[in-house]
């Protein structure tokens, strides 16, 4: 009889040490989403602050989860009386099955553990409203250059010859209007590029239903006139690809936006950077 019930506190043991590989996994995925989180915020976060929050946090979920582990096998169902004393032989032959059900118990409770962080952990599929409602931190006002952002040209002199508005940045541009107010400007040589650039922009829908306005499109012939047009409406965000003027504009502008194909070094918290604006508010994890 010794010999078939010693196999019993080994059992016990790995069941125990799978619970806190269970628990450790979880309280590891757990800080790494809050981290994950924190990164995406519009504003810099402390670091020891957030060290502290997370491992506060982490310990609250490991214990929850270990009441609720330790707590799901006494809730299994009481067993019949047994109407006579076994014999040593029938004592021998139903103490495994008794392990048995000890261990279907953990299994079930391990596997309600798993699906709950799985539910926690499942990505989020937000709006394209949600997200610019988000992204923007509830901005009000928005200065944008045209030049690489809005369209595909990136010199004043490619606008003389044509002028291409980006089909991907239409439906994230409008959106932003509908909370935003919205101001364009770019630099150009001549007052024909004007003309051209207002066109393409018809074209392309964005001054239907009064979604943007032809006299909030602005046009300058130095670079320091758009630094000037930005600094005069004081807006919440100022999105633009040149990264002197985002470096001026860095002590005035609350937020900015710097686009960039490159992931330039970042010169201020409240400066972010992105290859382009649909994909900075194309999903929560597009910095």
């Amino acid at each position: 009889m010794a010999s078939a019930s010693a196999p019993a506190p080994s059992a016990g043991a790995s069941a125990g040490g799978g619970k806190d590989d269970e628990l450790a996994d979880l309280v590891r995925r757990l800080v790494d989403a809050l981290a994950r989180y924190a990164d995406r915020l519009p504003f810099v976060l402390d670091r020891q602050k957030l060290r502290s929050l997370t491992t506060l946090a982490a310990i609250s979920v490991t214990i929850l989860f270990a009441w609720k582990m330790l707590r799901a096998p006494q809730e299994q169902p009481r067993r019949p009386r047994r109407r006579a004393a076994p014999s040593s032989s029938n004592t021998s032959s139903r103490s495994r099955p008794g392990a048995l059900n000890a261990t279907d118990a953990c299994s079930s409770a391990d596997s309600r553990a798993h699906e709950a962080v799985n539910q926690l952990f499942q990505p989020v599929n937000l709006t394209l409203e949600q997200l610019v409602r988000h992204k923007l931190s509830e901005g009000r006002r928005v200065t944008c250059r045209l030049l690489g952002v809005i369209l595909e040209e990136t010199t004043p002199e490619e606008l003389q010859n044509h002028v291409t508005v980006r089909p991907s940045v239409v439906e994230v541009l409008l959106e932003i209007t509908k909370f935003c107010d919205v101001y364009l400007m770019e630099r150009v040589l001549d007052d024909e590029t004007e003309e051209k650039v207002l066109s393409s922009l018809s074209e392309a829908g964005l001054f239907a239903n009064g979604a943007l306005i032809k006299d909030k499109v602005l046009f300058c012939s130095t670079e320091n006139g758009r630094t000037s047009f930005v600094r005069q409406l004081e807006p919440d965000w100022h999105i633009d690809t040149s990264p002197e003027i985002v470096h001026q504009l860095a002590r005035f502008i609350k937020y900015q936006l710097h686009i960039s194909p490159q992931q330039p070094e970042r010169i201020a918290s409240n400066i972010f950077s992105s290859p382009s604006l649909e994909q900075y508010f194309g999903g929560l994890d597009q910095r």
